[in-house]
């Protein structure tokens, strides 16, 4: 995910339930150990939870958003280097004691939960600045112990992240030493794609993942910027895709693969053109929902105003809808 306007997971013989209970969908994969294969029992689902950016955009209250549309889940971006390997909001935006913190007591207090998102688009990023996976794993542990996240989202997106294989090895295996510490915590990954699935150094990134074993929970694409057409036929081919590559990667049968799959869409217009209507974005939540899928979430609620011939802005969709209509969808995730 971008900070500015544009918004540019070895098994062997294994099986898995797919589960339901008190409204929580999940899948448990009963994985077995050693090279290549993450330990990592169970990935639940996920509320729906919309960025939020409180760097642009004209934030809205979120307990304002909370209760005018029955969400009840953020993730809030972004996370970045304030110089070395020293994690801050936006790089810039105090660890603790600022409005980050104020925004989620208040989520929390109102009985929601929260993601928060490292890395993006823009920004000085932890992943290149820590030395070491030991060393990414304190920040990211840093972020954990101030604020308590339920989710720690990892945007992986940006060519100094992505597609520098050394930084990208040094995020995943940090990724590990996280999830190590912190089992309760959900982990993610977010990450390009094409309308076939995730390419070139995101393909890299779900294969490298699996050699190494770490145990993400959820690998979210951002089904948006990749020259669609028909956003909905186009978003389910991207999942399938990432489906597909997850199962090849991990040894997972379907089931598996989607329930460790995600959507990160973008409401309205996309930065090269698409555009995702209210409705569409409704039929692409309820395939994500029927097919087992455990994360959904777009970018970002700060757009989420209708401002028809608005264009690519940081505060409305550049379409006409409701307002806050991408957030109630959402919500229904």
């Amino acid at each position: 995910m971008k900070t500015n306007p544009r918004r540019l997971a070895l098994l062997s013989g294994v099986a898995a339930m797919v589960l339901a209970a008190s409204g929580m969908a999940g899948a448990v994969a009963m994985e077995a150990s050693g090279p290549g294969v993450d330990t990592q029992a169970v990935t639940a689902k996920m509320p729906g939870a919309p960025y939020l950016y409180l760097g642009w955009g004209d934030p809205q209250s979120a307990t304002s958003v909370m209760s005018e549309t029955g969400v009840d889940a953020f993730t809030m971006a972004f996370m970045l280097s304030s110089g070395g390997c020293n994690p801050a909001w936006d790089g810039s935006r105090p660890l603790t004691g600022g409005v980050d913190q104020s925004t989620i007591n208040a989520i929390k207090g109102a009985g929601g939960q929260v993601q928060i998102s490292f890395g993006g688009w823009s920004g000085n990023k932890l992943g290149p600045n820590c030395s070491s996976p030991e060393a990414f794993a304190g920040a990211v542990q840093q972020v954990i112990n101030a604020h308590q996240p339920n989710v720690v989202d990892f945007d992986i997106e940006n060519t100094d992240e992505l597609e520098n294989y050394a930084v990208q090895d040094r995020i995943l295996r940090g990724i590990a030493i996280v999830k190590q510490n912190n089992p309760s915590v959900q982990t993610v990954v977010t990450i390009p794609t094409s309308i076939s699935g995730p390419a070139g150094a995101g393909a890299r990134l779900i294969t490298r993942a699996a050699e190494l074993g770490t145990p993400i929970d959820n690998y979210t694409i951002m089904t948006f910027d990749f020259g669609g057409s028909d956003m909905v036929a186009d978003t389910i081919s991207a999942a399938e895709g990432l489906k597909n590559q997850l199962r090849s990667a991990r040894g997972w049968s379907d089931a598996e693969a989607y329930a460790h799959s995600g959507i990160s869409g973008m409401n309205g217009l996309s930065d090269v053109g698409e555009t995702t209507t209210p409705g569409q974005w409704t039929q692409i939540r309820d395939w994500a929902s029927s097919h087992g899928l455990t994360r959904f979430a777009y970018w970002a609620v700060n757009r989420d105003r209708p401002c028809p011939g608005g264009g690519v802005t940081s505060n409305c969709s550049g379409i006409n809808q409701a307002n806050l209509e991408f957030t109630r969808i959402t919500a229904g995730f």
